[in-house]
């Protein structure tokens, strides 16, 4: 790791301070993540309390996301001008005021307004505490230390639904933003006082407004086409085509001017190192198939085998337990072997579990779903962690906390675009299969004849038949879905050996992998 242990200020950190360092730093990185997904589930119960419709009310999550995806790659020119500890801890008291104003919002409209002041809050928390535990945690502790907070990064999506699920179950859906308030005030309260003597000094950088801007408006026009994509027919629509033009002019136009600008507000130079670029694209697939499994299983379990939120979550959450157990595994691991090895066999992990699945039928019982979301979660650990390390490792110190916020950038919007892909691509699937499962009826009128002679009335027959044909079709479609998310995944973990071998020991003088 680039960086780790090079910036200390006074003595390094040792015992208890170094614990309690690590927790608070993986604290505030999780309770970031998780509010991508906790609200997954809530749609239905916020609609419904604020009378609005549930496509009105996925704009809780996309203003979230839209604002955390723009925050992210800024926090390198906020981390400049202002000092890391102090925009950290001010965006953590941030996070938990503005988390109490989303449960006290009376219309749908206000809250939307304060998820996206809560992603405004919340980006900088997830590269800040990174570039923070790189500098601080002495060498000897790194990989230990990035293991921790690289499994709240793959955790937290995974534990959000789970947490919404039980609360949408029991509760009202205020308390999924209530009970962040007191945890965000008590990471800030530690995190200052841990914190303070490792600030640096602040740098009078000029803003550049146009970069700001540009990023503005393609990642904008990104977020708001995935977000209501499917629910318009995607590119059937005049207003999803605008959209994706918007995206793509300005995603040009602001590659051209960073590259191109003095000061950028987002230093692409990161990009120059090829082990990092590598890895960017690595991180982008796996945590695609990372997050569309993620979705798609709670999705599939709730809408056609009949799970409440609270179960689908549980099943979500048993890669928690491999994650825990393979998370010091895999560090161990990094200090004796190549990076790109462990990450190629982690991913291998995933793709495995995505594959194990395409066999489901809809008699699955719920220890059987066990076995592939146990493999999953191990595979996200064993790839996730050396990623990081092989990534954040190729960079000079000078560019760690460009690097952080580059690296969580690419992870926030691929897991975005797998969230929007994966449930378009498994609605168009179900489509598909029921058409050609009704096609391939050998004689579906004769078929509606024998329910009708068995006393079932010709409508009810119609609607039988229709369910039976759509339940195939689920199970097709998401088996299907499996097997392309398998696929990707295997690219993937390809994709990592044309990374050069990293350095022996990150951080240290040996070259960077330009």
């Amino acid at each position: 790791m680039s960086g780790a242990g090079s910036s200390h200020i006074g003595r390094e950190p040792t015992g208890i301070e170094l614990v309690a360092i690590v927790v608070v730093l993986a604290l505030a990185n999780f309770l970031a993540v998780l509010d991508m997904t906790i609200a997954n589930v809530l749609v239905p119960h916020i609609a419904g309390s604020l009378a609005s419709t549930p496509s009105n009310g996925t704009w809780v999550i996309t203003g979230y996301t839209v604002a955390e995806a723009i925050m992210v790659p800024l926090t390198g020119w906020l981390i400049q001008r202002f000092g890391p500890v102090k925009v950290f801890v001010v965006c953590l008291l941030g996070f938990g005021a503005l988390s109490l104003a989303c449960g006290l919002a009376t219309s749908l409209s206000m809250l939307i307004a304060f998820r996206v002041l809560l992603g405004i809050a919340g980006g900088p928390l997830i590269p800040i505490s990174q570039t923070l535990l790189l500098k601080i945690v002495p060498q000897r502790h790194a990989n230990a230390a990035l293991g921790a907070w690289a499994m709240t990064t793959v955790l937290a999506p995974i534990v959000g639904p789970v947490i919404g699920g039980v609360i949408g179950d029991n509760w009202s859906w205020e308390w999924a933003f209530y009970f962040k308030v007191p945890l965000a005030v008590i990471i800030a309260f530690f995190a200052w006082r841990l914190l303070k003597r490792f600030e640096t000094a602040a740098i009078k950088a000029r803003i550049d407004f146009a970069g700001l801007f540009l990023l503005v408006l393609w990642v904008g026009a990104l977020q708001v086409m995935l977000g209501n994509g499917q629910d318009n027919d995607w590119f059937n629509s005049n207003f999803i085509v605008a959209l994706l033009i918007v995206t793509l002019i300005g995603f040009v136009s602001f590659v051209i001017w960073e590259a191109s600008d003095k000061q950028p507000v987002v230093s692409l130079r990161v990009y120059t190192y090829r082990t990092f670029s590598v890895s960017q694209v690595a991180i982008g697939l796996s945590f695609g198939c990372i997050m569309g499994t993620s979705v798609l299983v709670p999705l599939w379990l709730q809408t056609a085998m009949g799970y409440t939120a609270t179960w689908a979550g549980l099943n979500a959450a048993l890669s928690g337990i491999t994650m825990i157990i393979f998370a010091p595994v895999t560090t161990w691991l990094m200090g004796r072997f190549d990076h790109r090895g462990i990450a190629f066999v982690g991913l291998l992990f995933i793709a495995a579990a995505s594959l194990m699945r395409v066999g489901y039928t809809d008699q699955i019982t719920f220890w059987q779903l066990m076995w592939p979301q146990l493999v999953f979660g191990a595979g996200c650990v064993v790839s996730v962690i050396p990623l990081m390390d092989m990534a954040t490792a190729s960079l000079d110190d000078r560019d760690v906390a460009d690097g952080a916020s580059q690296f969580n950038f690419v992870r926030t919007l691929a897991c975005a675009i797998a969230t929007a892909a994966v449930v378009a691509m498994w609605d168009n699937l179900i489509r598909t299969s029921k058409s050609a499962l009704v096609g391939a009826m050998p004689d579906l009128s004769g078929t509606m004849q024998m329910v009708v002679s068995a006393g079932i009335d010709p409508e009810q027959a119609r609607r039988l038949v229709d369910l039976m044909t759509q339940g195939q079709a689920v199970q097709q479609a998401t088996n299907n879905s499996f097997l392309v998310m398998g696929i990707i995944t295997l690219v993937a973990a390809a994709s990592v050996w044309i990374a050069p071998k990293p350095p022996k020991k990150a951080g240290s003088s040996v070259s960077k992998g330009h």
